[in-house]
């Protein structure tokens, strides 16, 4: 096996990668949060038509406004009016004093007013008020028109009155109010009707935001249940509450999953049975090999043979890395038993039944129990995780495998496990030459060696990986001064 990720080569390879390699992410095009799209799309008519109702209200104000102003113009100047009085070819004043005040005298706003009798003849008033536009004026009709005094626009009321002989004489009566209390009318009925639309906009936006996160939410449920997913979780999304809309986006991707989860489905069939199938004629071809051994005796042919038996032997632990890769896939992994595994025990009885084998291959194999006290068995017990008892001992085994395989001859293996916080660990550190820390991620990759030492076939770490990550944990790699290195491997705890 290949602790060292079966480091057959001196240089890293890959032997078969696939097209992977040189393919780079896909540039992905954000369009936006669908949210704030639906958001601007519902707020910004209703500013629209906000603005355009506030435009409307002031110019219905303003014209209403103007009306009242109006109104009061003209009852003002029908009341002057009747303060001049025609007597046979004069005219009679009445106007006191106090009826002058009352008049001028407006709290809220500048009352102007002249009476002349045309064309021009000033009688009472004030002189700057200007004249009407040439137009045609109708006997008690009023009109009304803008026109400054003193740099003061002011609305004017005019009206004509006739008097005299036969009526044939006309008075002129022109009452102006500047326009500001126009205006502040105006402003203060946009204002009164402009702030409540306000709250009501601001109001109904906040709504808008609240249903439209609401009926975004299964889109969020879904994001979460695919971002929760490991990579090689092909089952089925289960969202039985959902819109149409998004139902139909869970049944497409559902779908999809079933499709890809069986092409995955064949793949791992395929190596499984092709496996299989060589298991057989590779043991025949091992057993022949090794009986023509014993019978030949030209050098060569002993040479030849025996070449032809260690690629058999080679090929035969391919074939078993295989299968064991193929038991470990997450399917696989998930269709099989969870029990309670007590590491310490596992990691003492697979060292002892590999010291054989490490004596042949004159490697010291050892378990650390420098540690062990008194509490040995409360500490044991203590490493108990949740996981299949036969893939767990099958990632150790790898990793003890590799380190007596490419540390070499005269080497030190030593297994040792502890508790770290909620996990536990188990270390395995060789003197061996050890890996450049540059591949130390590398050497995970299927059919990637690093040494052409040993019989590997880079299939060793892959698998260790698979198996760990399966059952929530971590597999890691680290260099020993002077010489070494440690394969670190991590479990939650029960």
């Amino acid at each position: 096996m290949s602790r060292r990720a079966d480091r057959d080569h001196p240089v890293l390879e890959q032997a078969a990668t696939g097209s992977e390699q040189g393919r780079g992410p896909e540039a992905v095009r954000v369009s936006g949060s669908l949210s704030r799209q639906l958001l601007w799309w519902i707020v910004l008519p209703q500013l629209i038509l906000w603005l355009v109702g506030a435009f409307v209200t002031y110019s219905v104000a303003s014209n209403y406004a103007n009306q009242m102003v109006d109104r009061s113009l003209f009852q003002t100047s029908r009341a002057l009016a009747r303060q001049v009085k025609p007597i046979g070819n004069g005219m009679l004043i009445d106007f006191p004093r106090a009826a002058r005040d009352i008049i001028e005298t407006d709290p809220d706003d500048t009352v102007y007013y002249m009476v002349s009798s045309p064309p021009g003849q000033f009688i009472l008033g004030n002189r700057t008020l200007p004249p009407p536009p040439p137009v045609v004026l109708e006997n008690d009709k009023p009109f009304f028109y803008d026109a400054a005094v003193a740099d003061t626009r002011v609305r004017v009321a005019a009206l004509l009155l006739p008097f005299g002989e036969e009526g044939r004489e006309r008075l002129l009566v022109q009452v102006a109010k500047s326009r500001a209390s126009r205006e502040a009318l105006a402003r203060r009925i946009l204002i009164d009707t402009a702030l409540p639309l306000s709250g009501l906009i601001v109001l109904m936006t906040l709504i808008v935001w609240l249903g439209i996160r609401a009926g975004l939410s299964p889109l969020s449920r879904l994001r979460r249940l695919v971002e929760d997913r490991q990579p090689n979780d092909l089952h089925p999304i289960r969202m039985s509450e959902a819109p149409a809309e998004v139902h139909a986006l869970v049944v497409a991707l559902n779908s999809l999953l079933a499709a890809v989860r069986r092409n995955v489905e064949t793949q791992k069939r395929f190596i499984s049975d092709a496996a299989h199938q060589l298991r057989t004629p590779l043991a025949g071809v091992k057993s022949q090999a090794e009986l023509a051994l014993e019978a030949a005796q030209d050098p060569q042919l002993r040479a030849r043979l025996e070449r032809v038996r260690a690629s058999a032997i080679r090929s035969a632990h391919l074939v078993n890395q295989l299968l064991t890769l193929a038991r470990a896939e997450p399917e696989s992994a998930m269709r099989q038993g969870q029990v309670p595994v007590h590491l310490g025990p596992l990691a003492r009885e697979l060292t002892a039944e590999m010291v054989p084998r490490a004596l042949q291959m004159g490697v010291d194999l050892g378990c650390d129990e420098a540690g062990a006290d008194e509490r040995e068995g409360e500490a044991e017990a203590e490493l108990v995780v949740i996981g299949n008892p036969l893939l767990l001992r099958e990632a150790l085994v790898n990793v003890i495998d590799n380190a007596m395989r490419y540390a070499g001859r005269g080497s030190v293996v030593t297994v040792r496990t502890r508790r770290q916080g909620d996990v536990a660990v188990i270390e395995v550190d060789d003197n061996g030459p050890g890996i450049p820390e540059a591949d130390h991620d590398r050497v995970f990759e299927r059919f990637v060696r690093g040494s052409n030492d040993g019989t590997g076939c880079g299939l060793g770490l892959p698998i260790v990986r698979e198996i760990v990550q399966q059952h929530g944990g971590q597999v890691t790699l680290s260099n020993i001064d002077p010489h070494g290195l440690r394969v670190r491997v991590t479990l939650p705890l029960r």
